[in-house]
């Protein structure tokens, strides 16, 4: 749960070998904020352990899989004190400018991430609807993406002057100008040209996507736990010695001289970009 809302804002169950975890705040299109960050990796940690959990969905629920990071719910927490997983970082709550959003940061966005990408069992990103930047985020950490023909995939934060989200993999799930021109732009990807590119793996019909994701995810549970694992971890070290790893780490602290600068120069940290001027300008 989170201040105002009642019910939670992720849900996890099983069904056999597959389990799925589903975002749940979709009068915000499952905006991401930090109770719902800690609440999928508590429900990421559960069928880690779950021996009987050979597959994982990641799912949105409503129209959109996620419209990115909460920058203006009524259940927006960047204020508020977590539990730290991610790293050793101190709280972030207690401080202020830089320190405080490199603190938060590193914890909730690119340290999570990393930490869900090396899930030791293979995860699905089932998206519909609207994929964008923190949205981005969650599906690029998954091991496969099925996308429905409605979905887009949008990083639209060079509006704030920020040079993309936290997890920086463009140039690795998409050829480097097309990363540019994706980052230049703004502008929202459809699935079908994401799928020529390789960023996903198939596209779907909308009403279609909750069950062909999840043919895909029993065809994979037949599979050995182990030789799963293993696939898995060789993938995801091939992909950091071609610079994932270090590339993440450098862009993470140019995504923060970012933030820095606006907060010098701006109204604020984002440029003073809020909800309602991303939707005028498209996002």
């Amino acid at each position: 749960m989170t201040a105002g809302e009642e019910t939670p804002v992720v849900r996890y169950a099983r069904k056999g070998p597959v389990a799925t975890v589903t975002m749940n705040r979709p009068d915000y299109r499952n905006a991401q904020n930090s109770a719902m960050t800690y609440a999928l990796d508590r429900a990421f940690y559960r069928a880690a352990e779950d021996d009987e959990v050979k597959v994982v969905v990641l799912a949105g629920e409503g129209r959109h899989f996620s419209a990115g990071h909460d920058i203006g719910s009524p259940g927006r927490d960047a204020h508020l004190p977590f539990d730290r997983k991610a790293g050793l970082w101190w709280d972030h709550s207690d401080k202020t400018g830089a320190e405080s959003r490199y603190a938060r940061e590193s914890e909730v966005y690119l340290g999570m991430c990393r930490r869900w990408r090396e899930l030791p069992k293979p995860v699905i990103a089932s998206v519909q609807g609207a994929c964008v930047a923190g949205g981005l985020m969650l599906a690029w950490i998954c091991d496969l993406i099925v996308a429905a023909d409605d979905a887009f995939f949008a990083d639209p934060v060079v509006r704030m002057g920020i040079p993309g989200v936290e997890y920086f993999a463009h140039p690795w799930v998409m050829p480097p100008r097309i990363a540019k021109e994706f980052l230049y732009t703004g502008d929202r990807m459809p699935a079908r040209r994401a799928y020529e590119l390789g960023m996903v793996n198939r596209v779907v019909p909308r009403d279609e996507l909750a069950d062909r994701t999840r043919e895909l995810a029993e065809h994979i549970a037949e599979m050995p736990r182990m030789g799963l694992a293993l696939t898995k971890r060789a993938v995801n070290q091939a992909e950091d010695l071609q610079g994932l790893h270090t590339g993440l780490d450098s862009v993470f602290g140019l995504h923060h001289l970012a933030h820095a600068h606006n907060a010098e120069t701006a109204r604020d940290s984002l440029g003073g970009m809020d909800i309602k001027k991303m939707k005028e300008a498209g996002s």
